[in-house]
C-alpha cells in the first residue's frame, strides 16, 4: 500500500461567484521510502498540493488517502496527531520561534506527541546532533544563520521519527553553499530511511531526488524517474 494515494485530486478557490481552479484532476501515489520533487512554476499548484497532503488544507473533488486513510476518517484532534506525529515539515521561512533557543523549539512537537516527558531531552538531543548542530542547543534562533535556522527546522521535522518529510522550497532562503548543506541533508534523511516530498521550482535541488512530478496549471505534465542522482549544487 503507497504512502499517499491521490486519485483524480481537484481544488477549486471560490470568491463570490468566481470559481478558480488549482488542480484540475492530479492522480499519483508515492511509496514509503521514496524521495519525489513536486516542479512547477508559481501558480502551477504545487504549494496547493501540497497543503492537501499534509492535511493543512482539504480538496474539492477526487480522493486523497494517506496510509489508507483519507482526511474524513479523521477527527480534527486526530488529524492534529498525525500532522504532528507521522509528518514533519520544513518551510521555507523556517517558521520557527525566534526568542526560543534551538532545544526549545526542536523540543516543541514532542509536548504534544504521545512520548513519555523524561524521554524528550534526549530524544531532542539526537536530532539536533543529527543535523550538526549539538554546539548550537542553547543559541536562540534568531541567533543563527540562515543555514542554521534551516537545519534547526528540519531536526524539529524529525524529532518524532514521521513517516514523511515535507520540504516546501528548503533552500529558497539560502544562499548557494548553505542551500547545497541543506539538500544534502535532507538527501541523508531519505538515505536512512525517511519518505520525502520536495517541493522545488528549481531544478538543481529537484535532482536530489529519484522522482520528478511536473506540474503545470494544476495538471501532472510529467512524472518520470531521475535518471542519476545529481549532487553537485550549483547556482
Amino acid at each position: 500500500m503507497p504512502i499517499i494515494a491521490v486519485k483524480n485530486l481537484e481544488k477549486i478557490y471560490y470568491n463570490e461567484d468566481v470559481e478558480t481552479p488549482s488542480l484540475r484532476g492530479v492522480s499519483f501515489d508515492i511509496n514509503a521510502g521514496e524521495f519525489v520533487a513536486i516542479m512547477g512554476p508559481s501558480g502551477s499548484g504545487k504549494s496547493t498540493l501540497l497543503h492537501i497532503l499534509g492535511f493543512l488544507d482539504r480538496h474539492t473533488r477526487g480522493e486523497y488517502r494517506f496510509e489508507g486513510k483519507t482526511i474524513d476518517d479523521y477527527s480534527k484532534e486526530e488529524i492534529a496527531k498525525v500532522r504532528n506525529e507521522k509528518m514533519g515539515f520544513i518551510f521555507q521561512s523556517f517558521n520557527l520561534l525566534r526568542r526560543a533557543t534551538v532545544f526549545e523549539n526542536v523540543k516543541l512537537p514532542l509536548m504534544y506527541s504521545g512520548k513519555k516527558e523524561p524521554e524528550w531531552n534526549d530524544i531532542a538531543m539526537r536530532a539536533i546532533e543529527k543535523v550538526g548542530l549539538g554546539h548550537r542547543i542553547n543559541h536562540q534562533s534568531s541567533q543563527l544563520s540562515g543555514g542554521e535556522q534551516q537545519r534547526v527546522a528540519i531536526a524539529r521535522a524529525i524529532v518524532n521519527n514521521p513517516s514523511i518529510v515535507f520540504a516546501d522550497e528548503p533552500t529558497g532562503n539560502l544562499d548557494s553553499k548553505s542551500g547545497g548543506q541543506i539538500m544534502e541533508l535532507i538527501d541523508s534523511l531519505h538515505e536512512s530511511g525517511n519518505t520525502i516530498v520536495l517541493i522545488t521550482h528549481e531544478t538543481y535541488t529537484a535532482e536530489y531526488s529519484q522522482r520528478i512530478i511536473r506540474l503545470k496549471d494544476g495538471l501532472i505534465e510529467k512524472d518520470e524517474k531521475v535518471a542519476s542522482r545529481h549532487h553537485t549544487f550549483i547556482k
